[in-house]
């Protein structure tokens, strides 16, 4: 569809708004061709998304070839471990994955989409090219492809899509489970032996402070963790339980994980866990975490959010709570006379601790460009190696999880470090990426900005970070 066709679809599309508002409530026989014209014009932009995926899953092949056979595919120095073959790849994913913005787990899956619609469903591929499927449908044919052997690859391809051109991609994933039962020479006793070993938990961030929280796990004990959960929320059930049986289940669960019993009073209508604490904190809960909370806040005297660290913004409430529970504050500060260490310049490789929270709570995840993995599970690397002159101090240190520590000295990737935190990379393709601090600590709340010294610009922690034994 040309850009003239389309003006023209959005103009009718509008004519039949306008209509629709003054027509009685049946359709004429104009505004009923009208809307097929708009049905017809849909699913012929869809059938394009289709070939423009099948073009993109053609590029990205050429992409992960590319990376194969040229200098970039090479560690640069020592072993990193990684053969070239995966220096390639991780190369090509990180370039991919800061290209599009996107998830570098997403990426690698596009990568591995790409290779298998190329190289082992072609039939597929011309499907998705002549827009007869959508990329949903080549998707889930992919992954239940992926166990397939390859002996029986071509006879499983053959007889799932004819479904999927005819079938919503829900009833083509109940009829493919099938059909790949049937072209599959071992038995799904012994391939379940092998997905055990995908077994699992996840978190995710939700809004308005929630978060999913999610395991893949053997059926018949993901079976038994729901059932349990219900029998003891519906054991919790009274005339005076405000909860629904779904929050009880929720509730119930987090008290399992946490504290191994459920055998306290039930909580109010919203509160976390079924013991009653407000909240459910302050029990429990042993893991190291970071709340940065306002001062004023703390105070009292302002209800601006605190920060979770791995999470984001809690209401003050919360972030009060958890304060209360904290045994202990550390105050970060702008210089060594406060208690907190900036730098200890070329005296020492080794970060000391009070700098190691101030750099965390800084950076709160790792700094490399779209990863979003916790600075507590980070190593701390130097930006300009410490045996190459580097200095061990705040404005040369950042966060990096180990895989990304690993493209840093080991790939064509460059970072420079500003003295306000800001890292500047360049991908082995010369393209440029920023990322920013997650707290700015130059933006003061309260003053905790020493009187003297005024000359030596440093970062000023605006808010007073907590180490405490409870989430």
């Amino acid at each position: 569809m040309n850009r003239s066709a389309a003006h023209e679809l959005q103009t009718t599309a509008g004519t039949a708004v306008s209509a629709a508002v003054a027509a009685p409530p049946r359709l004429s026989a104009v505004m009923a061709d009208t809307l097929g014209e708009l049905v017809d014009g849909i699913a012929a932009l869809d059938s394009m998304l289709a070939t423009v995926t099948a073009m993109r899953a053609e590029l990205i092949d050429q992409a992960r070839q590319w990376s194969e056979v040229t200098e970039h595919a090479s560690a640069l120095s020592g072993d990193a471990g990684w053969s070239a073959e995966t220096v390639a790849r991780r190369v090509l994913v990180t370039e991919l994955a800061c290209a599009l913005r996107m998830p570098e787990r997403t990426v690698e899956g596009l990568v591995h989409e790409s290779e298998s619609l190329l190289h082992e469903l072609p039939g597929t591929l011309r499907a998705l090219h002549d827009g007869a499927i959508s990329y949903r449908h080549a998707q889930s044919l992919i992954d239940h492809a992926r166990s397939v052997p390859e002996e029986a690859l071509e006879q499983f391809e053959s007889a799932a899509l004819p479904f999927a051109k005819t079938l919503t991609v829900s009833r083509f994933e109940r009829k493919a489970r099938v059909l790949r039962e049937r072209a599959h020479p071992q038995t799904i006793a012994e391939r379940h032996v092998a997905a055990v070993d995908d077994r699992r938990i996840e978190l995710q961030p939700a809004r308005d402070g929630m978060s999913w929280f999610s395991a893949l796990l053997p059926a018949p004990s993901a079976q038994a963790i729901y059932d349990r959960a219900t029998e003891l929320a519906v054991g919790l059930q009274s005339p005076d339980e405000p909860r629904t049986l779904t929050q009880l289940r929720a509730d119930v669960l987090t008290d399992l994980l946490v504290d191994g019993t459920t055998d306290a009073p039930g909580a109010s209508a919203d509160a976390v866990g079924a013991r009653g604490a407000p909240g459910g904190l302050g029990h429990g809960i042993r893991a190291r975490v970071l709340v940065t909370v306002p001062v004023l806040t703390l105070l009292g005297h302002s209800e601006e959010p605190g920060s979770l660290e791995g999470y984001g913004p809690i209401d003050a409430d919360t972030a009060r709570r958890l304060a209360a529970h904290a045994p202990s504050f550390t105050r970060i500060l702008t210089h060594p006379e406060t208690g907190c260490v900036l730098s200890v310049g070329r005296e020492r490789y080794v970060v000391p601790q009070d700098l190691r929270t101030w750099l965390r709570v800084r950076d709160e995840t790792c700094r490399f460009p779209g990863c979003a993995r916790g600075a507590a599970r980070c190593d701390l690397d130097h930006t300009l190696d410490w045996q190459h002159g580097g200095r061990t101090e705040h404005d040369n240190l950042a966060h990096l999880c180990p895989s990304h520590h690993k493209v840093k000295h080991h790939t064509a990737w460059t970072v420079t470090n500003a003295r306000d935190g800001t890292l500047e990379w360049v991908s082995p393709t010369a393209h440029h990426y920023t990322t920013q601090p997650a707290t700015s600590m130059r933006q003061a709340t309260a003053s905790f900005r020493p009187a003297t010294d005024s000359s030596e610009e440093e970062p000023c922690a605006p808010q007073l970070p907590l180490t405490s034994p409870h989430s």
